[in-house]
């Protein structure tokens, strides 16, 4: 088996996919890339059993198909040290034995037999839904920061896909924080929930470019989801189980109102929030007529921040409680100019939404738990 190929369109490859790679699995075939090479593309495949990806490229020369696993750390070192030239990767399948040559230099290891390598799950009773890439980023940077970490609750350590006929939700939530992405530009003519983990979509955000050209192919079933976009296939097991009822936790009787600039917020929340309590991160809300006090303090180390803010307000005098860090990565994923904050009591949620233009086709409401606020 035998192949060349750039150094950096390879290194481009590998890299695409690396971010799957389990460094901590029990199984080491899984720290290792299998190469697939045919009569003219080489596709290579990086799993860690729940996610299995794939890059398809075209080397410039082949010889002697084969498949065989490559150790991954000791390829991505070497090729990234290499300049942009032509490598040549020559593999004895008899021996398992790998040479590389690059330049005047050439590197030997062994690779490992192809057959322990975990197989492709292919899928069955499939339904398909082409979809945008820059749509897919959006909704995968804009929810996955309020997936949930607790591996005893493992339908909120992703993110709920819900197709209906005329709109795609995404949602996320950690039981503190929620987010629901919807889109209503997208018409997906059926019906249709699931639940995608977070380590894929991590990674697919990071390599899935942010292109509305770009065409991705998303296919599903009860138990797995493949995405097709470009030279990469990416496989990932869904989530098995029930996603809580967010809608029942969004409240709708929000009657008073906050307007404010966004970046501003953010900001005094940044800087309000470093004299506050390292626990429990709390900043107090209080509103009254045109004007929004920031403050935060930790007793035990005798310290306290105050922020007077200039705003829009609608309703009764309230003072409420934040976890100043969920407040500031919401506040730090939207774009809008300014932003919306909803609330009915102090320890009742808020919601916080974009001041957005009516034509837009992104619906985006986040929700953030009240901190009890002490005297």
């Amino acid at each position: 088996m035998k192949f060349i190929i750039s150094s950096s369109t390879l290194l481009k490859s590998l890299q695409k996919i690396s971010g799957v790679l389990s460094s901590s699995s029990t199984l080491p075939i899984l720290e290792d890339y299998l190469f697939d090479l045919t009569d003219e593309k080489l596709k290579i495949t990086a799993s860690d059993l729940e996610t299995t990806i794939t890059v398809e490229l075209t080397p410039d020369k082949t010889e002697n198909p084969g498949v065989v696993a490559i150790p991954a750390k000791t390829l991505l070192d070497i090729m990234k040290s290499l300049p942009e030239l032509p490598v040549t990767i020559s593999v004895d399948m008899e021996t398992l034995s790998i040479e590389l040559f690059a330049g005047e230099g050439k590197y030997k290891m062994v690779g490992h037999r192809s057959d322990e390598f975990p197989q492709v799950p292919s899928l069955e009773n499939t339904n398909i839904l082409q979809l945008n890439a820059s749509m897919l980023v959006n909704a995968f940077n804009k929810t996955l920061f309020a997936a949930g970490n607790d591996e005893l609750r493992p339908v909120m350590s992703g993110v709920l896909c819900e197709i209906t006929e005329d709109r795609i939700t995404f949602v996320a939530t950690d039981a503190h924080k929620l987010v629901r992405y919807r889109r209503v530009d997208v018409k997906p003519g059926t019906n249709a929930s699931f639940i995608l983990p977070k380590k894929p979509l991590n990674h697919l955000k990071n390599i899935m470019p942010d292109d509305e050209e770009v065409a991705v192919k998303l296919e599903y079933n009860d138990t797995n989801a493949i995405m097709e976009f470009d030279d990469i296939t990416l496989i990932c097991r869904l989530i098995e189980g029930k996603y809580p009822n967010y809608e029942a936790v969004i409240p709708t009787q929000n009657p008073f109102n906050l307007s404010v600039d966004r970046s501003i917020l953010l900001n005094a929340l940044r800087r309000v929030a470093i004299f506050g309590s390292k626990s429990t991160h709390q900043v107090r809300f209080k509103l009254s007529g045109k004007e929004l006090i920031l403050t935060a303090e930790d007793i035990d180390f005798a310290s306290e921040a105050k922020e007077r803010l200039t705003c829009s307000y609608e309703g009764d005098d309230i003072e409420i409680g934040f976890n100043s860090r969920f407040l500031q990565e919401m506040l730090n994923t939207l774009e809008s100019n300014s932003v919306i904050i909803e609330m009915s009591a102090p320890n009742r949620a808020g919601i916080l939404l974009p001041e957005k233009e009516e034509a837009d086709a992104e619906d985006i409401l986040m929700l953030i738990m009240p901190v009890m606020l002490t005297a």
